[in-house]
C-alpha cells in the first residue's frame, strides 16, 4: 500500500470494531487491522445472546437494576442507563443489517427471549446458541463489500504513535494519537499507519490465564497499548471466570452457554447431588462470580477435576432446537446431553476492566478511542451481567461513531518510520513459548478465582522477571507476532495484579482470603502510568 493514511484506524475486528466501521463508513475512509482473519475474535464465539428490554413486561430500568446488582456496587449508573436505554435500537439496527434471531410466534416481540444468571426476566435475544457467529457473519458481509472500508487481515498493531514521540510537536498541547505501527505478518514488515482517529477494539486479556473460554487472540493488546501510551486503566482485578467451560482433553476453550442454566440446567457433584442451593438462594441462576466460586470451592474441597451440568431432564427435541451447537460439539466428544450431564469447570472468560473511557468511547488521549471489552466504561462494575457485553459493543460503538463523525479534520504530521537498524533476527524463539506458558500457569495458580496477598506477591515477582527478559528480547531482536502478544500479556498480567493488590476487600469477581469483607463504599481501582 503506497498510502497508509486513513480517517479512522480501527484495531480489532470484533463486534465493536465492525459496528463502528459501518456507522462511520458513509462519511469516512476506514481501515480495520486484525491480527488473524476478520472473524477470529471473541465476538464470533459468543453463544448466549444480547440483553435488551424488548418485551412489554420489561423495561430499561429493570435491566439497569439487574446490572447494578450483578456489578456489586461498582457500576456507573449513568453509563448503565445510557446503554440499556439504547439497547432496543441497537437490536433493531442488527436486524436491519440482516441478523436473524430465533423467532417465537407466541411472543409479542416475535422473538424467543431466554433468561440467564442475574436477570430477573427473560430478555436475552439470541440466534440459537451461536449468536456471536450469526451477528459477525452478517456484519462481515456488509464490511467486505463496502467501498470505504479496507480490512487488513494478519496485521498486528505494535504500538500507538503519540505526539510525545515527535520531537517537533508542541509540548504545551494536549497529548494526541496519530496512528500506530503495525506488523504485516505475511510480509514480515512494519508499516506506519496515520489516522485522524484511532480506535482500540482488540477485546480482552483472558488468554493471560491457562484455562479460558476465549480464542487465542485475546491477549490484551489494546489494553497494553493504551497503557503504554499513557491512558488510565481501571478495575483490571475483575476478571470474570465463566462457571461452565466444557471439561474434556479434546475440547479446547469450548463454552457451555449461560442459557443452559437459564433453561433449567442443574449443577451437580459426581454422585448426582446438587450443590448450588447451599451457596446462594438463586442456585444455578446466581450471578457468574458466585457460581464460579461455588464450583471452585466444591472442586477444591472434594479434590474433583470437574463438576457436572445436567439438562438431560428436558425433552431431547427442545435441547437440539435451543442448543444445536453445544449438542453437536458434545456429541462429537461422546457426550449426549439429552441423556447425560456435561463435565464443566470454570475458565477465564471476560475482562471487566480496561482503558478508561467516557460514554463516547473517548480515552485520555485526543483522537484515541477504546470500545468493547478493551474499554472500561463502568457498565460491568465488579461483575458483568450475562449478555451485556455484546450490547456494550453495539451501543458504545454507535456513540463513538457519532463523536468521531463530529470531530474536525486536522492536519497530520509526517510520522517516523519504524526503526529496525539496530536489531537482528531472534536466535532462540523457544524462549517466547516458555515464557508464555510460565505466565499463564502462575496467573492461574496465584491470581485466579480465589486470591491471597501472598499469591499476588509471588505473581508480581515472576512478572518482573519475565518483563526483564521480554524487554531485552524486544530491544535486540526483530518483532514477531508471538513476541508482541507475549509483551502485551505480561503488561496485562501486571495490570491485573497491581489492581488486585490495591483492593483491600472482596467484591464481585475479586475474592481475597485476606480481605473477605466488602467495604461500605465502592471505589474503582484506577492506575495512572508515570511517564
Amino acid at each position: 500500500m503506497p498510502n497508509n493514511n486513513f480517517d479512522t484506524l480501527i484495531i480489532g475486528s470484533g463486534l465493536a470494531g465492525f459496528t463502528l466501521a459501518l456507522h462511520l463508513a458513509r462519511h469516512k475512509k476506514i481501515c480495520i487491522v486484525t491480527k488473524q482473519s476478520a472473524d477470529s475474535g471473541a465476538s464470533s464465539w459468543a453463544q448466549g445472546g444480547i440483553a435488551a428490554a424488548l418485551s412489554d413486561n420489561d423495561s430499561p430500568s429493570q435491566h439497569v437494576q439487574d446490572t447494578l446488582i450483578a456489578g456489586a456496587g461498582l457500576c456507573d449508573k449513568e453509563i448503565t442507563q445510557f446503554i440499556t436505554e439504547n439497547a432496543a435500537d441497537a437490536i433493531h439496527w442488527l436486524i436491519d443489517q440482516g441478523v436473524i434471531f430465533t423467532s417465537d410466534k407466541t411472543s409479542e416481540t416475535g422473538y424467543h427471549l431466554t433468561k440467564e444468571g442475574g436477570h430477573s426476566i427473560r430478555r436475552i435475544i439470541h440466534s440459537g446458541d451461536a449468536t456471536g457467529k450469526a451477528v459477525q457473519q452478517a456484519l462481515i458481509q456488509k464490511i467486505q463489500t463496502h467501498p470505504n472500508i479496507l480490512v487488513l487481515e494478519h496485521h498486528i498493531a505494535i504500538d500507538l504513535i503519540t505526539s510525545d514521540k515527535l520531537s517537533d510537536y508542541p509540548r504545551a498541547q494536549h497529548k494526541r494519537c496519530f496512528g500506530a505501527y503495525v506488523l504485516d505478518k505475511k510480509q514480515d514488515k512494519v508499516l506506519t499507519f496515520t489516522a485522524q482517529n484511532t480506535v482500540l477494539a482488540t477485546g480482552g486479556a483472558s488468554k493471560v490465564y491457562l484455562y479460558t473460554t476465549n480464542p487465542d487472540t485475546a491477549t490484551g493488546d489494546g489494553i497494553a497499548m493504551g497503557w503504554r501510551a499513557g491512558c488510565r486503566i481501571a478495575n483490571m482485578e475483575f476478571i470474570q471466570f465463566h462457571p461452565t467451560c466444557l471439561y474434556h482433553p479434546h475440547a479446547k476453550s469450548f463454552l457451555i452457554s449461560e442459557a443452559v442454566r437459564g433453561e433449567g440446567g442443574l449443577l451437580k457433584l459426581p454422585n448426582g447431588d446438587r450443590f448450588m442451593p447451599r451457596h446462594d438462594e438463586r442456585a444455578e441462576l446466581a450471578p457468574r462470580d458466585i457460581v464460579a466460586r461455588a464450583i471452585d470451592f466444591e472442586m477444591k474441597k472434594r479434590g474433583l477435576d470437574c463438576v457436572y451440568l445436567d439438562i438431560s431432564h428436558k425433552p431431547a427435541d427442545f435441547l437440539k432446537e435451543h442448543f444445536p451447537t453445544i449438542y453437536a460439539r458434545c456429541l462429537e466428544l461422546g457426550i449426549d446431553i439429552t441423556r447425560e450431564p456435561i463435565p464443566v469447570v470454570p475458565a477465564a472468560h471476560y475482562t471487566c476492566g480496561g482503558v478508561v473511557t467516557d460514554k463516547h468511547g473517548k480515552t485520555d488521549l485526543d483522537n484515541l478511542y477504546a470500545i468493547g471489552e478493551t474499554a472500561h466504561t463502568g457498565l460491568h462494575g465488579a461483575n458483568r451481567l450475562a449478555s451485556n457485553s455484546l450490547l456494550e459493543c453495539l451501543v458504545l460503538a454507535q456513540a463513538a461513531g457519532i463523536d468521531i463523525a463530529n470531530q474536525p479534520m486536522n492536519g497530520l504530521p509526517q510520522l517516523p518510520d519504524w526503526d529496525e537498524s539496530r536489531v537482528t533476527d531472534a536466535d532462540e524463539e523457544i524462549v517466547i513459548a516458555h515464557n508464555w506458558d510460565e505466565l499463564r500457569r502462575f496467573m492461574w495458580n496465584y491470581v485466579g478465582i480465589v486470591r491471597t496477598t501472598k499469591r499476588l506477591q509471588r505473581a508480581q515477582h515472576r512478572i518482573a522477571l519475565l518483563r526483564e527478559e521480554i524487554n531485552e528480547y524486544y530491544t535486540n531482536f526483530r518483532v514477531t507476532s508471538d513476541l508482541l502478544e507475549l509483551r502485551n500479556l505480561v503488561d496485562s498480567a501486571d495490570l491485573i495484579v497491581r489492581c488486585a493488590m490495591l483492593r483491600h476487600e472482596s467484591r464481585g469477581l475479586h475474592y481475597s482470603k485476606d480481605y473477605p469483607d466488602t467495604l461500605p463504599v465502592a471505589q474503582d481501582t484506577i492506575l495512572q502510568r508515570e511517564i
